[in-house]
């Protein structure tokens, strides 16, 4: 007998099987395990753990990752924002929109800032632009002191700690839902009360990292992406920064 060489692969392997039961139902002869490929082959294994286990594990490979990215829509307060960010331990930077007005964070060590046209001024500020502000702001990062209620409300769209612990939360009982794929990743889907809870999509391969979060009672879903990889977060430069004067809007 020919011996099947040690480095074949699993999708050679697949199709050898393949060819092994379609001839063992030719010759009616009956084989344990056709058509049984096991999902979790060639994974990194995690699609075989307990729900709880596959939850644990895949928050602690989001909080060891140096950095990630994020997008999709997080509802609170009643309110729904739309998310681009890309996050580390140290910064993060992107895109918020909200009730139709687009605004970017950038944030460096502790310093906030944030950026938007007049248009967004105006509507948050709920004038016309008759004072000038508007237009003195527009287009140009506007420093956001740390004791600002602005600065309470959009830091945490920024920090990559804060926000994944918040949102990598399912709510109830815990259990597995099937093999799934997300952008060609194989995956394994958690859910929290059978969904209602929220449900959480995490990649079989390689690290088990989050990929699709659904968030429970319709607040919002997200997809996870670019773990690992670095990217810089700098100061603006001096003549793209304005102080407001004043506190910032936040509605």
């Amino acid at each position: 007998m020919t011996a099947i060489p040690q480095g074949r692969t699993r999708r050679g392997r697949a199709a050898l099987a393949t060819a092994i039961c379609a001839l063992a139902v030719t010759g009616s002869a009956v084989l344990t395990g056709c058509g049984d490929e096991d999902p979790d082959a060639g994974t990194n294994g995690v699609g075989k753990l307990p729900a709880g286990q596959i939850q644990a594990k895949t928050r602690a490979a989001a909080q060891g990752a140096p950095a990630v990215r994020l997008s999709g829509t997080v509802v609170t307060s009643g309110r729904t924002y739309q998310l681009d960010m890309r996050l580390k331990a140290d910064g993060g930077t992107g895109s918020v929109t909200s009730k139709g007005a687009t605004f970017k964070l950038l944030r460096v060590g502790k310093q906030l800032y944030l950026k938007a046209d007049a248009d967004f001024w105006n509507q948050a500020d709920g004038k016309d632009g008759g004072d000038g502000a508007a237009e003195k702001l527009n287009g140009r990062y506007v420093k956001v002191p740390q004791g600002d209620p602005a600065y309470r409300k959009f830091s945490g769209f920024t920090d990559k700690d804060v926000l994944l612990d918040g949102l990598l939360t399912l709510h109830g009982t815990l259990a597995t839902d099937g093999h799934h794929d997300d952008a060609g990743t194989r995956t394994i889907r958690i859910t929290g009360d059978k969904g209602s809870g929220g449900s959480l999509d995490v990649s079989l391969e390689g690290t088990p990292y989050p990929l699709r979060l659904v968030r429970g009672g319709g607040a919002g879903a997200l997809s996870f992406s670019d773990w690992g990889k670095d990217f810089a977060v700098a100061e603006p430069a001096k003549g793209e920064t304005v102080d407001y004067g004043k506190q910032l809007p936040t509605s």
